[in-house]
């Protein structure tokens, strides 16, 4: 309660709660490294780490030296996989996050854990001097949330946010062209997510309860959640369709096609005042995937903006479509549209600087027209290394994550509770809703405690 005092108290008293991070200078990174790069730890290797982590050894200023993992086989893949790419063994295998965060020579860490986890490490990575590259949505509930972002603030730490999307062309384009009035004023924005369940696994038939295996340290895995049997089925990466671990696919997305969605909005640090349940279908809560496959809310802004969030089908298509007074845009990953034939020029993603293709945009629409310019990124690993230099904001902060993720969470809340959530998004609370509210934030299992 602490942190969510501290937190409330400064977005209240701060005119920019969620507003550009104050970032002091660091001290020298990679000093303790090969040519002075930037070094870093690996926590995950399920799902998105070995795909970050690829990424991040492609730069040629970071050097991965340590892994974290709690199965001991995704832990020796991660190890060997980075001491292949480097041809030594300078990687070292981590099994508790709290000692490898106590490494000095370690500039940054990448986080790539089930959502459960998301706020311990966060927390006690910007503790221990770590700048972050965290896996969307920041958390599994809107006070952990509010508890990381209170600790990157407070030990002014750099953070990214693995919400790739900014730092395509396509998606930037699209949110420009919303922000400099070229489709009229706003008036709806649907965010098309995914429903169902995915098999990432392939351990959907695998629902029998057992012992966990030797391999992987289960009581650990499960850590401040709530303990349940060992199940296959919902562990690693199907552990998203179960609510003691995961969002499903509503939070599992919320940070892609929302975050985008408020970029467009301009409501990187704000949110909506309500938001209502519209119809979700949720499995019964003892099913091994108990996740909502379908749902849908609308969420409404200052100015009397809606937000349609729904699953994908009939009206809501995949990805983001903002509707105003004269026009609309959309856009998706390999898709792009436009009510508009000047918007419909689609920008190449491919092309880390645009140039052609803004080159042709400015003879269609003119050069002065776009005068609200967003924040351009090489690239999403590349722009954290760039800021972790700097010391300035990445493209997706910590702040811009939180917001990102409220109305996901306000929806899930709304679609439980079957109630109208009024949300205040400067004192971040809902209003007069005693049984919402409790779901805010969960009592951590023992002896984990959520503190920042």
């Amino acid at each position: 309660m602490n942190n969510r005092r501290h937190f409330l108290k400064k977005a209240v008293t701060g005119a920019a709660a969620f507003g550009v991070p104050s970032i002091v200078p660091s001290s020298v990174f990679g000093q303790n490294a090969p040519s002075n790069r930037i070094t870093m730890a690996v926590f995950g290797w399920g799902m998105m780490g070995p795909g970050n982590t690829n990424s991040f050894m492609n730069e040629a200023d970071c050097q991965v030296v340590a892994a974290c993992d709690i199965d001991k086989q995704h832990l020796e893949a991660a190890v060997n996989t980075v001491n292949k790419k480097y041809g030594n063994t300078d990687c070292k295998p981590y099994h508790d996050y709290r000692e490898l965060m106590a490494r000095k020579d370690i500039d940054t860490v990448m986080l790539a854990l089930p959502d459960n986890w998301h706020a311990l490490v966060a927390i006690e990575a910007a503790k221990n001097g770590k700048d972050i590259y965290g896996e969307k949505p920041l958390a599994r509930t809107i006070a952990e949330q509010q508890a990381i972002v209170n600790a990157v603030k407070k030990y002014n730490r750099i953070w990214q946010t693995g919400s790739w999307q900014r730092s395509t062309g396509d998606f930037r384009q699209a949110a420009e062209f919303v922000r400099n009035g070229l489709i009229g004023t706003l008036k709806e924005v649907h965010v098309g997510l995914p429903g169902g369940h995915n098999d990432f696994a392939g351990t959907k038939d695998k629902t029998a309860v057992t012992p966990p295996p030797a391999h992987l340290d289960y009581e650990m895995w499960i850590g401040p959640a709530q303990m349940q049997d060992y199940i296959e089925a919902r562990v690693h990466k199907n552990w998203r369709w179960d609510y003691n671990i995961g969002g499903g696919q509503l939070l599992d997305w919320i940070g892609h096609h929302c975050d985008i969605a408020h970029w467009g909005m301009d409501c990187d640090n704000s949110g909506p005042t309500e938001v209502k349940p519209i119809s979700a279908t949720f499995p019964p809560r003892t099913d091994v995937w108990n996740t909502a496959t379908d749902y849908r809310a609308e969420a409404t802004y200052a100015g009397g903006v809606k937000m349609v969030l729904a699953n994908r089908g009939g009206d809501i298509q995949p990805g983001t479509k903002w509707i105003g007074t004269d026009g609309w845009v959309w856009v998706d990953r390999g898709g792009y549209d436009s009510s508009k034939p000047e918007l419909k020029q689609k920008y190449n993603s491919r092309e880390r600087d645009g140039k052609v293709v803004e080159k042709a945009r400015a003879a269609v629409l003119g050069d002065d027209v776009l005068k609200t310019k967003l924040y351009k990124s090489p690239g999403h690993h590349r722009n954290f290394l760039d800021c972790v230099k700097s010391r300035q904001p990445t493209i997706t902060p910590v702040e811009t994550a939180h917001c990102s993720a409220i109305p996901g969470h306000l929806a899930l809340i709304a679609l439980m509770t079957n109630s109208t959530i009024k949300w205040d998004p400067v004192k971040q609370a809902i209003l007069d809703n005693a049984e919402a509210s409790k779901h805010l934030g969960r009592e951590y299992r023992a002896p984990w405690k959520l503190e920042a």
